[in-house]
């Protein structure tokens, strides 16, 4: 049955999720899946047992608007103890079904009819679709291929009276990179005097290498008290496919992001709520988390390395990019797809993270898998 009326979209430029599309044809040619930013091994069993705990003890019912309290108190202490930033769990805590929930949300309850954001690009392919919902335009700044470095001095070149919102990510999807203290202090200097609120995409906060620290923005006064954080225990926990984060604001802005979030879910998973208070307790969970994946990205670099692949720099996340540009100078999203078709490997094309689709002939692939998982795949990339 089709609508024979006329539906105008509100987004007419936009298809697809590449990750859904990455993914489909990933099982369609029964292909090993580096393109989905989700693991392949199994998460904590006592953190599951906690979940179970909470189910059979009946909690499984609304939680409040905001998220259980006993979380958002957890969620505070690790905060201060981390960067040393004090937030009210009462007032300034949300917990959202997921990452990009959190930052739907907080986009909506800030940014308006002809507001500007500044977007950093590449990058994570729903927030530029959430800034045009909500009539805003995003106004572009490319980092620097192949480190992704900023310059700060062109990027202050874009605020205006119109800016409302600049967008960062730290650790990177989809490059890897990070942001330094020097970076923070460059940002917070050039906002000195205006009204532009930063939020702050740190989903992968726990995941950075080579002895380098975590510079969420909470370590930065002048920052924090203008910027909203959004993290997610998906990544930290590796349970991805419970859409579980949590949002950072000041008492102000934290009051307007509730109020769009609670007519777009009300509250988020119940149970696991609960579990995650418990489960923040074992600081060595999340602590030994960087560790954990540097010891896979060393292990995936030693794999392809020799093959004619170009390994680009990876500080955090659990993404690698490689450049192809040796072997071929198919567009990035056709070779992607021959990848997946031809030599069972599916990664995602880097040019859909720009809106100008710029391609520098690299692709991203997932290290977060069984190192046999990444054997296998390696096996493959070094074939082409």
């Amino acid at each position: 049955m089709i609508f024979s009326g006329t539906v105008k979209s509100k987004l007419p430029n936009t298809g697809t999720t590449i990750f859904s599309v990455m993914t489909a044809l990933a099982q369609e040619h029964k292909s090993i899946n580096l393109a989905q930013g989700f693991p392949d091994f199994a998460c904590s069993k006592e953190l599951i047992s906690l979940v179970n705990k909470y189910m059979v003890k009946g909690l499984n019912q609304y939680a409040p608007m905001p998220g259980v309290m006993k979380l958002r108190e957890r969620i505070a202490e690790k905060t201060e103890k981390l960067y040393g930033a004090k937030f009210d769990p009462d007032k300034e805590i949300t917990i959202t079904p997921g990452g990009t929930h959190a930052i739907y949300a907080a986009i909506s309850a800030v940014v308006g009819e002809g507001d500007e954001v500044v977007v950093l690009e590449p990058c994570y392919d729903s927030y530029v679709p959430a800034i045009s919902l909500n009539g805003a335009k995003a106004v572009f700044y490319e980092l620097k291929y192949p480190d992704y470095k900023v310059d700060w001095e062109e990027v202050k070149k874009l605020i205006n009276f119109k800016t409302r919102m600049i967008m960062i990510n730290t650790p990177h999807n989809p490059t890897g990179a990070i942001l330094t203290d020097q970076d923070m202090l460059k940002l917070q200097k050039i906002l000195d005097n205006t009204d532009v609120i930063v939020l702050s995409d740190e989903v992968y906060e726990h995941i950075i290498f080579d002895k380098q620290i975590h510079q969420s923005v909470a370590r930065f006064p002048k920052l924090s008290e203008r910027s909203i954080i959004i993290s997610s225990f998906g990544k930290t926990y590796h349970t991805t496919g419970w859409k579980m984060g949590y949002v950072l604001a000041p008492e102000n802005i934290t009051k307007e992001i509730r109020k769009v979030h609670q007519f777009m879910a009300f509250s988020a998973n119940t149970p696991i709520q609960y579990a995650l208070a418990d489960y923040l307790e074992n600081e060595a969970a999340y602590l030994s988390l960087g560790q954990f994946y540097e010891e896979k990205r060393n292990y995936f670099q030693k794999l392809v390395r020799g093959s004619n692949f170009k390994i680009l720099p990876c500080h955090g996340s659990y993404f690698q990019l490689l450049n192809y540009a040796k072997i071929t100078q198919e567009r990035d999203i056709e070779f992607a797809a021959r990848l997946t078709k031809e030599h069972k490997i599916a990664s995602i094309p880097t040019s859909v993270f720009y809106h100008k689709n710029n391609d520098n002939n690299v692709l991203r692939f997932c290290f977060a898998k069984e190192n046999e998982t990444l054997e296998k795949a390696a096996e493959q990339l070094m074939k082409v």
